[in-house]
């Protein structure tokens, strides 16, 4: 999946965790919009941590 996304259409142009520059090979698709990261691991660390939220505020309802 990360192939097919691109470092110039991310949202953000500094990692949310590190706060370094993101990087082409670190990048995820968030709400329809590319995310990057300074690193393959803030990006999993991200994904994990959306998808525990999303099980939650769907076990909610």
């Amino acid at each position: 999946m990360a192939d097919a996304l691109r470092l110039v259409d991310a949202v953000n142009s500094v990692c949310p965790w590190s706060g370094d520059p993101i990087r082409d090979d670190s990048l995820t698709l968030y709400r329809g919009a590319v995310v990057g990261f300074c690193n393959p691991g803030c990006r999993d660390k991200f994904e994990a941590a959306t998808r525990a939220f999303d099980r939650a505020i769907a076990d909610k309802d």
